[in-house]
């Protein structure tokens, strides 16, 4: 049975693989981005595909969503702002809410599913792994450390999602992203290390590792978290849930390094620049050393398991960036 699926962010790169996805399915998307992270070279594909219809707005304008048809069966809202450690936690902290509200207010008018985009950075800096969303607590580090702002408007995020729910008897889903990589990725930090470090090897640059690069985290190939946005948007099993999305296969920072330079057949040696902590003006910066999610629920609930390799995940996205990177230049 096919829907009508209203997608925040559709421009960004989680955004765009599921409007793919959803469009695959059969499905009608009505999609949202201010294109400030953003591009529509991202769904430049579905530009003539009669079930897809695109509207540039800011979704923390409470106007963004007010003219999109009353026939909508779910809104996934994925828009966020992040990475608060280059001095944007006040953009953090106020797009992530004002957004969010937003997206509740329309899914509370229209009495359909919201699913929620949130993150695995909620966990903090609890030791215990893997990180249960039934049992984990959030161990949040000190206010005085813009770096964990994120992480606190996605817990807040979260808690006012449910309390919406309970408030006004609309379903929420909430999704956990632990690392996502692949395909239309932002090729910088905002897209995570993969990006960054795929960039320096193609271009014999040395790459830029925080610490001594032995702080692991889950990297999770696009396709992998997108099935996950999907089946949690379509299964009502889902409703009322936190999920974690993403892969068991826990990695160090530096083998990520190592493990892209094999994979690109690049020549030479990598070569890395250690990046102290303390270097991150005016602040003390916090870091997560282990970030490795229980999938048993995502499993048990959405059928859904990380079916993409990370070597494998990795070679696609090197050849993804080589074209974008060539394309780039010739123009």
């Amino acid at each position: 049975m096919t829907g009508t699926y209203v997608v925040t962010g559709c421009a960004g790169f989680l955004g765009s693989n599921l409007v793919g996805r959803l469009l695959e399915a059969g499905h009608h998307v009505l999609g949202i981005d201010n294109l400030s992270m953003g591009k529509l070279e991202n769904i430049a594909e579905f530009r003539d595909e009669p079930r897809f219809r695109f509207t540039q707005a800011d979704v923390t304008d409470p106007q963004a969503l007010a003219g999109l048809d009353s026939k909508v069966d779910a809104i996934v809202h994925l828009a966020a702002f992040k990475i608060p450690r280059y001095g944007k936690a006040i953009d953090t902290l106020k797009i992530n809410y004002r957004g969010t509200e937003n997206a509740l207010d329309f899914a509370r008018r229209l009495g359909c599913k919201l699913v929620l985009a949130s993150t695995s950075d909620i966990y903090g800096r609890n030791p215990k792994l893997p990180f249960s969303e039934k049992d984990s607590d959030s161990v949040i580090g000190n206010s005085k450390s813009p770096r964990w702002a994120y992480a606190v408007s996605k817990l807040f995020d979260e808690h006012l999602a449910l309390a919406y729910q309970d408030a006004y008897g609309f379903p929420v889903t909430i999704l956990r992203f632990f690392g996502s990589y692949g395909p239309k990725q932002p090729l910088s930090w905002w897209g995570g290390p993969p990006p960054v470090f795929i960039d320096c090897v193609l271009n014999d640059k040395p790459i830029p590792i925080h610490g001594d690069g032995s702080q692991t985290r889950s990297f999770t190939y696009a396709s992998d978290t997108v099935e996950g946005i999907y089946q949690a948007l379509i299964r009502p099993e889902a409703n009322g849930e936190i999920i974690n999305i993403g892969s068991t296969q826990e990695t160090t920072i530096l083998d990520l390094a190592r493990r892209i330079k094999r994979l690109s057949g690049t020549p030479g040696d990598i070569r890395i620049d250690f990046v102290p902590y303390a270097s991150f003006t005016g602040q003390k910066y916090e870091d997560v050393m282990r970030r490795v999610p229980d999938v048993s629920l995502c499993e048990q609930l959405l059928g859904v398991r990380a079916r993409v390799d990370i070597d494998e995940g990795l070679r696609r996205t090197i050849e993804w960036q080589r074209r974008v990177t060539a394309k780039a230049a010739s123009e």
